[in-house]
């Protein structure tokens, strides 16, 4: 769990601490334009008023007194209103190849999600949980994404991670549900003309598709059944298929759960009837119009919410309380986080609102929110809703019928809080242009690299036994740097709740690639340059491939 930008902010502390005779404060950080050094200390500035100064003094007694001997730096000087800059040496590049090498699968973890006590904090990532009334929409395809993707930056940065999807298989939904289905199996055993099929129904063509099968199966007789039990048998039969799907469809995305958890057990095991109960014997609910509401305004939010109908069941507001009381209080996770889309905002903000309440007994818990944008797809700058294949409404399962996996989570990880346009038409090209066909072509074009060259003989050393010195190009120290970032952009990605941050870091690792392969010249160099940059390479290769595996993106070895 080495890293060494990390490693040499420290250093430039210690460096400033040994140099003045009292402990001066200050930021340091990467410049944008690192010609004038690669790290740049504001602490001269930031005790100017303290000390009563002019800050270029304060750092010239700093810069006059810094011992660099043995350090990760070979220059310091001075800069602008009295910044000062500090130049990296070559031990540092070096460490950080040792770095990369020693770690291997392992670079770029931490230990961010370690408690006071030594164990690892406990985190759910709840997302796509998509109602199992229809096929898997775009939507959640790029929920699924950013989901997978979230959980496993988390997984690098320390968390025990559990994935979840959440069945909603109880409520009006499924009800309507049944009601749908219900209505096309009866107008295809009395004549589409005879039934009247519901306003708010579901009018997808996988609903009529559930009627056939239905009624291949039980044949005309269950028109002749009373309403509600016909319903009930439709929900029976068409809820376990489409979660099959669900399944099916996740799978090929390259998406697996730890737990797919049922609504419906919530409701069965009386766990939503007590959590009520808790907020009613608090004093949070009321009684309006024959429905029980929660007083949500005196918990901070925006409006009140029913939790009881007037019909006596209980609504998705109060089984979503329920089900985030049983995720902290009967599974113990520390921290949830929920992958929404951005119409849930508002009631994300009404919600967390609700879960501070001290009856629920959830102090000390956290729960978080990713809130995506939208997803438009296009082909030639025009909109596409409709699959090609069916001529409806495009699903998950018809985009990966025309785009592949990898394109698809590739651009699917996209910043959250972005609207995202996907443009199938790129998606699919074999050019620089398509972003995950660049970084993909890097890892391949490495490991052509790596073939050729150990065909001749010239096989991969340890960097114990490389002169790294040598590394002293432009390119060749700008590669290494960003190979160095690794583990900050993974813990920024974490806190942030960013994931995208991932597929920003592997572009720019690819384009630095790209730019030493063409500046710096491996075969045909004399032995101790060729095995560095062979090394070098490598090294590349490595953070390339599990960059991608956490974006749930296969690393090619050709193209």
């Amino acid at each position: 769990m080495i890293n060494t930008i990390i490693q040499a902010k420290l250093q430039i502390q210690e460096l400033i601490d040994a140099a003045y005779p009292e402990r001066l404060s200050g930021s340091i950080e990467i410049p944008k334009d690192t010609k004038n050094g690669d790290f740049a200390a504001t602490h001269a500035m930031a005790a100017a008023k303290k000390l009563g100064k002019n800050p270029r003094e304060i750092a010239q007694t700093l810069v006059d007194n810094i011992n660099l001997d043995g350090s990760f730096f070979d220059a310091v000087s001075i800069a602008g209103p009295g910044f000062i800059n500090f130049t990296l040496a070559p031990k540092w590049y070096a460490e950080t190849l040792r770095a990369v090498e020693s770690e291997g699968v392992n670079y770029g973890t931490s230990d961010l999600a370690r408690k006071a006590d030594g164990s690892r904090e406990r985190v759910m990532v709840e997302f796509v949980s998509a109602n199992p009334t229809g096929p898997m929409t775009i939507g959640n395809a790029r929920g699924g994404v950013l989901g997978d993707a979230l959980a496993s930056v988390l997984e690098r940065v320390g968390y025990d991670v559990w994935r979840e999807f959440y069945i909603n298989d109880a409520g009006n939904q499924v009800d309507l549900f049944g009601k749908s289905i219900s209505a096309r199996y009866m107008q295809l055993v009395l004549g589409e003309d005879a039934v009247e099929f519901p306003e708010n129904g579901y009018h997808g063509e996988d609903i009529k598709d559930l009627a056939r099968l239905i009624l291949d199966e039980y044949g005309p007789s269950l028109a002749a059944l009373p309403e509600d039990e016909r319903e009930k048998i439709c929900v029976t039969y068409g809820l376990p298929r489409n979660i099959a799907a669900m399944r099916v469809d996740l799978e090929r995305y390259r998406i697996r759960y730890d737990e797919w958890f049922r609504e419906s057990s919530l409701h069965e095991s009386g766990y939503v009837a007590e959590t009520v109960q808790l907020l009613t014997d608090a004093g949070l609910t009321y009684e309006k119009d024959g429905a029980v509401w929660l007083k949500n305004i005196e918990l901070g939010a925006d409006k009140d919410e029913v939790l009881t109908r007037s019909n006596g069941f209980f609504t998705y507001y109060a089984s979503d309380i329920a089900y985030h009381r049983n995720k902290f209080v009967v599974r113990g996770f520390d921290r949830v986080i929920d992958v929404w889309g951005a119409d849930h905002h508002g009631h994300a903000v009404r919600f967390k609102q609700t879960m501070g309440a001290d009856a629920l007994g959830l102090k000390g818990k956290q729960l978080d929110f990713l809130i995506m944008q939208m997803v438009r797809m296009t082909r030639d700058g025009e909109t596409i809703k409709v699959s090609k294949r069916t001529g409806r409404a495009m699903s998950l399962n018809d985009l990966l019928d025309e785009v592949s996996v990898d394109a698809c989570r590739f651009v699917f990880n996209a910043k959250p809080d972005n609207h995202l346009e996907f443009d199938l038409g790129l998606a699919v090209r074999q050019d620089s242009e398509n972003p995950v066909y660049y970084v993909q072509y890097a890892h391949a074009r490495i490991c052509s690299l790596l073939a050729a060259l150990a065909a001749e003989g010239n096989a991969v050393k340890p960097t114990a036994e490389l002169d790294l010195a040598v590394l002293n190009g432009e390119q060749e120290r700008e590669l290494i740097k960003t190979l160095a970032a690794l583990p900050d952009e993974l813990a920024l990605a974490a806190r942030e709740l960013d994931p995208s941050r991932v597929n920003r870091y592997v572009i720019e690792l690819a384009t630095r690639f790209h730019k030493f392969y063409t500046a710096c010249r491996i075969k045909g160099e004399p032995e101790k340059i060729l095995a560095a940059r062979l090394k070098l390479a490598e090294l590349t290769r490595s953070v390339l491939a599990n960059c991608l595996g956490i974006v749930g993106v296969a690393a090619k070895e050709k193209m």
